[in-house]
């Protein structure tokens, strides 16, 4: 019962220390996304060039998702025309380039992190983007094209369906700040926390339990602590390879993240794993469904290398640079509940996130968390529609694939 509690105490600890950071984040991801419309980001993806993967990663960062909502977001658009690479990068992006990942990684780890997050993720699409070029043969994604045509279902569909943003012209301000900008933001806002929510619980709940059972020694052995060579070389590796095994994704994987760092993986291995919410295995048989086998295998192997890759880079620049923060001095939040600048913050984020929540729930929220988890799109499809700023049009909008 002790190892129990012990256990919950470090992950209420954690939830306590990273509730207003994620408020902060989703707020402003909600804003970004209330005023960018999802129907006009296709034609912007047509090929692989580097001015449109530089798009595509700026619209996917601003496009906040969950793993699984970006993975079928990534499907919608290729379906639509976009180019496969350039999906690809707006998947990555969307799910791991975001606000709130930085302030949490900021939070729990060190700015350092965030940073090197934040060069790690071009890294990774650039390396992805050559692979694609040298070994995407045409067959192959044909072979996806057809598949993904056959619209079968993953996870997260009526959400990546769903277009939330702001339909009236006008100036940004004044879309921003009218009545229907309100509503937009506080539809995104809602919708992106009940997409996010299961993972992060489970993240807070294995990383607690994590550091409260499994003793440091085991990690620093398995992680060559105390050769330094050989664990820069091995936590980029296998970095990737735990966050398969730990199925957690999104922002769920950066408590563990907390954990693994203290436990003494490397820094490159810190941020391989981060980015590896991508191929656990759940979204790994989504793409499966999405784009085939075959498509499958070819992702997981292009993306787990792009990692590995995107890992030694940042090792290696920060470590050049001796911007590594000393992994003894790294601590998991355990104080509770204090009087102190975070419990002031958590007071006025969380009153902020009331009021949007209670915008959300008096314009059709309930139709819209019904619809979430809905079917596929069709390609005419064009998700939920904000009217005047009142509530969005109703589930007879979306209509099934055959």
């Amino acid at each position: 019962m002790h190892a129990l509690l012990h256990a919950l105490s470090i992950a209420g600890s954690m939830t306590w220390d990273i509730t207003w950071a994620l408020i902060l984040g989703f707020a402003l991801s909600a804003v970004v996304q209330a005023v960018v419309r999802k129907g006009t980001v296709v034609s912007l993806l047509g090929d692989d060039q580097p001015r449109t993967l530089a798009l595509a990663a700026a619209l996917g960062a601003a496009s906040s998702s969950c793993s699984y909502a970006a993975v079928a977001l990534a499907r919608s658009l290729f379906r639509k025309g976009a180019n496969f690479t350039a999906a690809m990068a707006f998947e990555i992006a969307s799910t791991n380039l975001v606000v709130e990942l930085g302030v949490i990684l900021a939070l729990l780890m060190g700015w350092q992190f965030t940073a090197a997050e934040f060069i790690g993720g071009p890294v990774m699409i650039i390396v992805l983007a050559v692979l694609f070029r040298l070994f995407l043969r045409d067959r192959l994604l044909r072979q996806a094209r057809e598949q993904a045509e056959r619209g079968l279902a993953g996870s997260m569909e009526g959400h990546a369906a769903m277009d939330m943003s702001i339909q009236r012209e006008g100036s940004f301000a004044g879309r921003l700040f009218s009545r229907e900008g309100f509503t937009s933001t506080s539809h995104v806002f809602a919708m992106e926390w009940a997409a996010i929510l299961r993972d992060v619980v489970v993240g807070l709940l294995i990383a607690g339990a994590i550091a409260a059972w499994v003793p440091d020694s085991f990690w620093r052995t398995f992680f060559f602590d105390g050769h330094p060579l050989e664990a820069k070389l091995w936590g980029p590796v296998i970095g990737p390879l735990v966050a398969v095994a730990s199925f957690v994704c999104s922002i769920g994987n950066v408590p563990l993240a907390v954990v693994l760092w203290k436990g003494g993986i490397s820094f490159g291995g810190v941020v391989a794993f981060i980015f590896a919410d991508l191929l656990i295995l759940p979204i790994t048989n989504i793409y499966r469904k999405y784009y085939g086998a075959r498509t499958a295998a070819f992702i997981f192997a292009t993306f787990y290398f792009a990692m590995v890759i995107a890992g030694y880079v940042v090792e290696l620049v920060f470590g050049g640079l001796g911007l590594i923060p000393r992994q003894d001095n790294a601590k998991l939040p355990a104080e509770g509940i204090s009087w102190n600048y975070t419990t002031w913050l958590n007071i006025a984020f969380l009153l902020l996130a009331a009021v949007l929540l209670g915008r959300f729930w008096h314009t059709g929220g309930r139709t819209m968390l019904r619809m979430m988890g809905g079917p596929p799109e069709t390609e005419s499809h064009s998700g939920i529609h904000h009217q005047h700023g009142t509530k969005p049009r109703g589930a007879s909008e979306t209509t099934t694939e055959a």
